[in-house]
């Protein structure tokens, strides 16, 4: 089952996600869905809805974990399986890292919700090269092999934006403007 947008807001608010935290997945959103349903409308299998689903609730054991140094990403998947979004679950728990790599089908719901997030630094879309300067600085601890681990995880990301944007009509450089000017609807709902 895929929870509505009223679904997803409202497990914002009983998991107290924070203001910060809420206007990020937001826009990781607007930048999922847009890229889904341009990539639906070229006769790629992929649900926008699931998406854009995925993509709202992608942070949402974020709250939970800054207190306890918790997996956000797996806390978050097993909170979609609790609430019976198992489809879900998967895009939640990788869209830190993809497991198992690149799938020889492109492009997955949860490789767009993992390329979006990886673009989206606080409320703002950015270059994938702003966003790894962010996370090595917040993240890596100064710790080589940290670093390490988020510039591979990093290049999958390269990858992943490789095969999306060859199927999309904009360039990477292109997607914040095409973000700013855009709205994702969903049935009757547009945000």
């Amino acid at each position: 089952m895929i929870p509505s947008l009223q679904q997803c807001f409202a497990l914002m608010d009983e998991y107290r996600m924070l203001a910060n935290i809420r206007a990020h997945s937001l826009l990781v959103a607007r930048v999922a869905g847009l890229m889904a349903e341009q990539l639906h409308r070229r006769g790629v299998p992929v649900s926008v809805a699931l998406t854009v689903a995925g993509a709202l609730l992608h942070d949402i054991a974020k709250t939970v974990c800054l207190d306890c140094d918790g997996n956000h990403a797996a806390m978050g998947s097993e909170i979609c399986r609790r609430h019976d979004y198992g489809e879900l679950a998967e895009i939640v728990a990788e869209h830190v890292l993809l497991q198992d790599g690149l799938a020889p089908e492109c492009c997955r719901e949860k490789e767009i919700v993992y390329y979006a997030d990886k673009r989206v630094l606080h409320d703002q879309v950015v270059g994938l090269d702003e966003r790894l300067t962010y996370i090595l600085a917040r993240y890596g601890r100064d710790d080589q092999r940290l670093h390490g681990l988020i510039r591979q995880n990093f290049a999958l990301c390269r990858q992943v934006e490789e095969r999306l944007f060859a199927l999309l009509p904009w360039a990477p450089t292109e997607l914040a403007g095409v973000v700013a000017n855009h709205a994702v609807t969903l049935g009757e709902e547009t945000f």
